[in-house]
């Protein structure tokens, strides 16, 4: 018998053959993948050593900047560091797109979107905490300031991880957490006629010169502006090609807003320029805007607008004209002093191409819906006048009736396409006059397109034996569906507990109180009891001191707070937990340790009046304003008084 086999191992050759184009396919596509990533990490220490070399320089100028007095010299020095901040911020951005991108290259949207303005973090530089936390705690609470330094860590830790944001929400979750705590040791710490003793010092956005302040507030303020920009860079890096992505923007750039607009609220002597009220104005204002650009991409993303759809192409040209008008009202704010400088040159730049785009953008869709509407009802006919000719809604015209007529309608629109034209036209000159943006290959894209688009449909407009010069288009009446308005930042979104909180509650025990520790007092039970009556929550306070009695003969005074209970702190206890305790202690007695206060009779008619509310250790959600004028608010507050247990 002969075994069967394929004749010449035709077979065992071709299985051959595809075991080897399959290897050689993933050969390559690893040496593919490694080429990648090899690529990526290169590039990665490249942008290291350049923000290296970059923070050098800025180390330089920043000690030339401190240590000349020459108004000439300081000026050239402010220019180069807002050169160097400049470029930090653009490294750090794409550092940021890189650790992004692990194996394999981002999306990339499909559409073609103008470009948006982000705004750089502010750069700080470490800070001790644990000096003058540690002498508050000893010397005003009279701690033991070793058994805090877990806390100190923590609230340094936290520092450090809010320098540097992850651009995502986790970011604004950070930052949110360490805003949150500065609120809590800002109502523990510090007093307005005290400060922590810190050197703040935190470096201007826009023109990169340092700043410093011993102040508190600078901190929160210098945090709440990060939120801010942090908010911009999110809606900067949304995919605005489809509906979800244009939403997030709109959502983003309306938070950055409502940051800059708290800032500015409640921040008033600003020590750098770009928490200047002025700039901060500019800010809120230019995020506004870029919110409302994004209701206009969402508008064009919603549904696809038929060309003889004459409202639907009205209401566009509306919502372009009213991103034109916002747009050149930032323009307006970037070129008046003193904004105009230290905002950068680019930034006015697009501004102004923006402005022009999307006025030029409103009489393209005017035209579209001149030319290629549907004949519209007579009844439309107010409406449609209010739009183009920006006539009040009445019943008496004043002024020229929109055209009915085929004919009048095209030449009104061919005016309309005329003013669109030049306006594409101007765009792109400006596009081009600045260095910065032609380097922006999108938002030169963007502008050509528009302008061929208009182009081709004044082409089909004009004909042969048109001589006769058409009319100056009227303007297009700027008007929206969508107004955004900017939103403040959720700061009780994100719950922290007060990184403090054995200190006791910051309604008693706080810097703006002073006591003196008294104790241990050892009290021991007499046939009467110990002869004190109790008082309160967290803490538990002495209400009243028997005369004569056991308390009285060991020192207890009235309107002690009962601060440690046999060794056992109790700051945080209930009136009941603190009863329930004595009443357990045997005929040995009991050792109490208190905070005895000055006037204490004005201190528990204050406490009654302010109605201050004790926060539970574990969440607590500090006040969301910056509070640099902050009043108590007025109100009631019941306490409970028992004598202390009998025998």
């Amino acid at each position: 018998m002969v075994p069967e086999g394929r004749p010449d191992g035709a077979g065992a050759g071709e299985e051959s053959a595809r075991l080897q184009a399959a290897g050689s396919v993933r050969k390559g596509c690893d040496l593919l993948a490694n080429s990648q990533h090899g690529c990526l990490q290169s590039r990665r220490a490249q942008i290291h050593q350049q923000i290296n070399r970059e923070l050098r320089m800025r180390t330089g100028a920043e000690n030339l900047y401190r240590a000349t007095s020459n108004a000439r010299v300081r000026e050239t020095v402010a220019l180069e560091l807002s050169y160097v901040n400049s470029s930090l911020q653009l490294l750090k951005e794409e550092l940021e797109g890189l650790d992004g991108n692990v194996d394999a290259d981002q999306p990339q949207s499909e559409g073609v979107t103008v470009p948006m303005i982000p705004l750089g973090l502010k750069e700080t530089k470490q800070l001790d905490w644990a000096t003058p936390l540690k002498e508050l705690i000893s010397g005003h609470f009279g701690e033991d300031s070793a058994s805090y330094e877990a806390e100190i860590r923590e609230l340094e830790d936290l520092r450090q991880a809010a320098r540097t944001p992850s651009r995502s929400e986790a970011g604004l979750e950070l930052l949110t957490a360490y805003y949150n705590q500065l609120c809590f040791q800002e109502a523990r710490f510090v007093t307005p006629a005290r400060s922590l003793g810190l050197l703040f010092h935190w470096y201007d956005s826009l023109t990169g010169v340092p700043a410093q302040q011993r102040a508190l507030a600078f901190e929160k303020g210098s945090v709440l502006f990060n939120i801010g920009a942090l908010h911009t860079q999110i809606g900067a890096r949304q995919d605005r090609s489809c509906p979800e992505g244009t939403s997030c923007a709109v959502e983003a750039f309306q938070r950055a807003a409502g940051a800059f607009s708290l800032l500015r609220e409640n921040f008033s002597h600003a020590p750098s320029p770009d928490m200047s009220p002025a700039s901060l104005s500019m800010l809120e204002q230019l995020m506004t805007a870029q919110a409302q650009e994004c209701v206009f991409e969402g508008l064009l993303l919603q549904a696809p607008v038929a060309p003889r759809d004459c409202l639907a192409q009205l209401h566009l040209a509306q919502e372009a004209a009213q991103v034109a008008a916002e747009y050149r009202l930032v323009h307006q704010t970037m070129a008046q002093p003193p904004v105009q400088d230290y905002v950068p040159f680019p930034w006015t730049t697009l501004v102004h191409v923006k402005a022009e785009y999307f006025r030029a953008l409103a009489h393209y869709h005017a035209a579209l819906a001149l030319c290629d509407g549907a004949p519209v009802a007579e009844a439309e006919l107010p409406a449609l006048e209010q739009i183009f000719l920006g006539l009040p809604a009445s019943s008496e015209p004043r002024g020229p009736a929109l055209p009915q007529e085929q004919e009048d309608r095209r030449k009104l629109g061919k005016a309309h396409l005329k003013r669109a034209i030049l306006g594409q036209e101007e765009a792109l000159r400006l596009h081009a006059v600045c260095r910065a943006l032609r380097r922006v290959d999108l938002l030169q894209v963007v502008l050509a397109q528009a302008l061929r688009r208009s182009l081709a449909k004044y082409s089909e407009l004009d004909l042969e034996d048109d001589f006769c010069e058409a009319a100056e288009a009227p303007d297009v009446r700027p008007k929206t569906q969508r107004r955004p308005e900017g939103r403040a930042p959720s700061f009780s979104r994100v719950k922290v507990a007060d990184i403090f909180h054995r200190l006791g509650p910051l309604s008693v025990f706080s810097a703006r109180n002073r006591w003196r520790l008294a104790g241990p007092i050892h009290v021991a039970r007499g046939e009467g009891g110990f002869g004190f009556t109790l008082r309160g929550d967290a803490p538990v306070l002495i209400a009243a001191v028997v005369p004569g009695g056991r308390a009285a003969a060991a020192g207890l005074k009235e309107g002690d707070y009962i601060v440690s209970v046999n060794g056992q702190p109790c700051r945080w206890w209930k009136h009941a937990d603190v009863v329930a305790q004595l009443k357990g202690v045997g005929d040995e007695g009991v050792s109490l340790q208190g905070d005895r206060r000055p006037a204490l009779g004005a201190l528990l008619r204050s406490q009654k009046e302010c109605g201050w509310e004790t926060p539970g250790p574990a969440q607590a959600s500090p006040r969301p304003l910056l509070g640099w004028n902050r009043k108590a608010k007025r109100g009631k507050a019941g306490r409970r008084l028992s004598p202390a247990p009998h025998p």
